[in-house]
């Protein structure tokens, strides 16, 4: 295993056990392998399955961080555990390894792994004599783990699997620079008695390219923007108060001055920073904390955990360099080393990279102050039907009446309706897009405003509005940017949204043809995207908002018929539509006529079953309860007030129209529930709604 100029490389499972020779070895600060068989499976699941779905693809598998010692031995700094699966996983398929893996100071795990691949054939009774000696159990079990899992998943495929896993599985392995000193690694983890985070690694690295006053200062600007539930605002006011310096007024924003940060020398700086400050002593120092009987800490639950926010904000910093391709970047964490490597690439000499480290550090600040107070994020509560938790709140600073600044957070927009629609836009792209690497929404946001000249809210409101309909009809309405199970394919949206790197909402898609992609109870669907359903109900409470909100009308007055009368149902009073917030449980997907019922009745052909019309997104403790219900069950269930089943488990705008109808048919066309006619009239009223026909 040679040493490049960049201390990252690409490597197979075979080059990393039967390449280059070396021998990894465990240091004795790591804990003992501790990989259970949900884990085990779980990887050989995911393994199994890209390799069924192309057998020419890469699984990428994550990281290995490593210190060369010499002679070809590499200490491993992190991913030990996968390190050590991967080795169980090729010993249970007969694969023979020529790398070895060691542990330093621990006897009992090199006996183990040692006589696992010494005992012929490895056979049960051979493994049941090594659990009677004096062996590493969490070793010889993942191994049996291993073994099962293969036997379970890859059946008769086996061949295939073992070629697959040994050239097509790749890992990164990310070599520790000479230049960076090794020591300050292990006295942290000494002290902390834990491995340092991948973002840890790239912070030391930043830091050993800056000198000391810059240092301390990127330092704390990264502790503090590491504390996602906080905002940055507020712990600078707090390293204001507690050093008397006006300096960090500058980031306060609205009623306080303005974000006047315009590069990494503005930052307010550490006071009274002497001497050489070592890595080692910034790493995971605690960040500023309030001064006694100061304000208290505004904390909210974050939409993205640090790791990935910085690739967030890595590809942010990297949209104006010449040549870089952002539907190459991934937004995974597990490529953050990566992706951090191919940065510091294109930025070869010591000068370059320190005014890299030094651009993106001034992004960071400001890519956090906009996440904190321009994007929503959530009150950390339990979701209830009666309370939106979703919060789009600046901080904001004011003097009280002794005349003592205080800060305190505030809604975004004075005015309601503009506020109530931007907390309905962003989470429902949110909701939508839970996974941390599929968060392409939020890259977008924050790269509008960071291209913006004056972050006018109307502007940003109606850049949202325009980017959920891009989404829709250039994304999710053109076949080729979809899989065969109509999910969009690796770099759809930015394929579609950015245009020479910059932001185009602009529709281009004017051939669209819904049931042609998702069905229409004639042809089998193929899979309709969760984005589509919240999409809709959007769309619903929008026609709610721009017709109804704020109208004092009754029952029967001609609006409110009018509106209803669109829906396809009777009326069912506006307080659904007041209550209604894209809950974070609706990720199950309804069949209002249940599959069961298809089976033991067939009065409804598959494709009728799974179409536009009889689904809806609900809840996942009432699709579990109800899930094999008669629609008209489940009105009882669903709606029951009791509160066995949650309202908000059911706060879909399209299922509680869906079951208005089923209500409607009770009295109006002598007891029938739920058939094909309905479904199919009450698809017709949504698709007119969600194409604005």
């Amino acid at each position: 295993m040679k040493n490049n100029i960049l201390p990252l490389e690409e490597l197979s499972i075979a080059r990393l056990y039967n390449g280059d020779k070396a021998t990894y070895e465990v240091p004795i600060y790591q804990r003992n392998y501790a990989w259970e068989k949900d884990e085990i499976a779980a990887l050989i699941q995911d393994v199994y399955d890209a390799l069924a779905k192309d057998p020419k693809s890469t699984y990428f598998i994550g990281t290995l961080v490593s210190f060369h010692k010499g002679d070809n031995v590499y200490e491993i700094i992190d991913g030990q555990q996968r390190l050590t699966t991967i080795n169980l996983i090729l010993g249970a398929l007969g694969v023979p390894m020529q790398n070895k893996l060691t542990y330093r100071a621990r006897k009992k795990s090199n006996k183990t792994i040692g006589s696992l691949w010494s005992e012929a054939g490895k056979t049960a009774q051979n493994i049941a004599k090594m659990e009677a000696e004096d062996k590493d159990l969490g070793i010889i079990n993942g191994y049996k783990y291993a073994k099962a899992a293969i036997a379970e998943i890859v059946l008769d495929n086996k061949e295939e699997f073992v070629k697959y896993f040994q050239h097509n599985v790749h890992i990164i392995h990310y070599e520790v620079p000479k230049d960076i000193d090794l020591n300050h690694y292990f006295e942290v983890m000494n002290s902390r008695g834990e491995q340092l985070e991948k973002h840890e690694i790239i912070k030391a690295r930043m830091l050993g390219l800056l000198e000391d006053e810059d240092r301390a200062t990127f330092n704390r600007l990264w502790e503090i923007c590491s504390e996602m539930n906080v905002y940055a605002q507020q712990k600078y006011r707090l390293i204001e108060v507690s050093e008397k310096t006006n300096d960090a007024a500058k980031i306060y924003g609205k009623s306080y001055g303005s974000f006047e940060v315009f590069s990494f020398d503005e930052i307010p700086k550490v006071k009274g920073n002497a001497g050489t400050i070592k890595i080692s002593e910034l790493i995971g120092r605690k960040s500023v904390e309030a001064p006694k009987d100061e304000e208290k800490i505004d904390s909210f639950q974050s939409i993205i955990d640090f790791a990935n926010f910085l690739l967030i904000v890595l590809k942010l910093t990297r949209m104006d360099e010449e040549g870089f391709d952002p539907t190459a970047f991934n937004l995974d964490d597990k490529e953050l080393i990566r992706e951090f490597g191919a940065a510091f690439k294109k930025h070869p000499s010591a000068s370059a990279r320190t005014e890299f480290v030094k651009k993106f550090g001034h992004n960071l600040l400001m890519a956090k102050y906009l996440l904190d107070n321009y994007i929503v994020h959530h009150a950390g509560e339990d979701d209830k039907i009666e309370n939106n938790p979703w919060k789009l709140q600046y901080w904001q600073m004011k003097k009280d009446k002794r005349g003592i600044l205080r800060g305190y957070p505030d809604n975004l927009y004075e005015e309601n309706a503009m506020q109530d629609k931007m907390v309905h836009l962003l989470s429902m792209f949110e909701v939508s897009f839970t996974a941390r690497q599929r968060k392409n929404y939020l890259f977008y946001c924050l790269l509008y405003l960071f291209r913006d000249d004056d972050w006018d809210l109307n502007n940003y409101c109606r850049f949202a509005s325009n980017l959920a309909d891009k989404y829709f009809y250039d994304v999710y309405l053109v076949r080729e940017n979809l899989n065969d199970i109509n999910t969009p394919m690796p770099g759809s949206f930015d394929r579609c949204v950015l245009e020479d790197n910059k932001i185009d909402t602009f529709l281009t898609n004017d051939d669209w043809d819904f049931t042609g992609i998702y069905g229409d109870g004639e042809n089998l669907s193929k899979g309709i995207p969760l984005f589509i359903f919240n999409y809709l109900d959007y769309k619903l409470w929008a026609k709610y908002a721009d017709e109804l909100r704020g109208e004092k009308t009754k029952k029967g007055d001609s609006t409110r018929r009018a509106f209803f009368d669109d829906l396809g149902c009777s009326d069912f009073e506006l307080k659904i539509f007041e209550q209604f917030y894209f809950s974070r449980t609706r990720r199950s997907l309804e069949h209002f006529y249940p599959q069961a019922m298809q089976r033991e009745f067939q009065k409804l052909t598959e494709a009728e079953i799974n179409c536009f019309g009889n689904f809806a997104m609900i809840g996942s403790e009432a699709n579990s309860s109800g899930s094999n219900w008669s629609p008209k069950s489940k009105l009882d269930h669903y709606l029951d007030s009791s509160g066995k089943i949650k309202l908000v488990s059911v706060a879909s705008l399209k299922f509680m129209i869906m079951m208005q109808i089923c209500k409607d048919n009770q009295y109006s066309r002598q007891g029938r529930e739920w058939i094909y006619e309905d479904i199919e009239a009450h698809q017709e009223k949504m698709l007119r709604i969600l194409l604005d026909e």
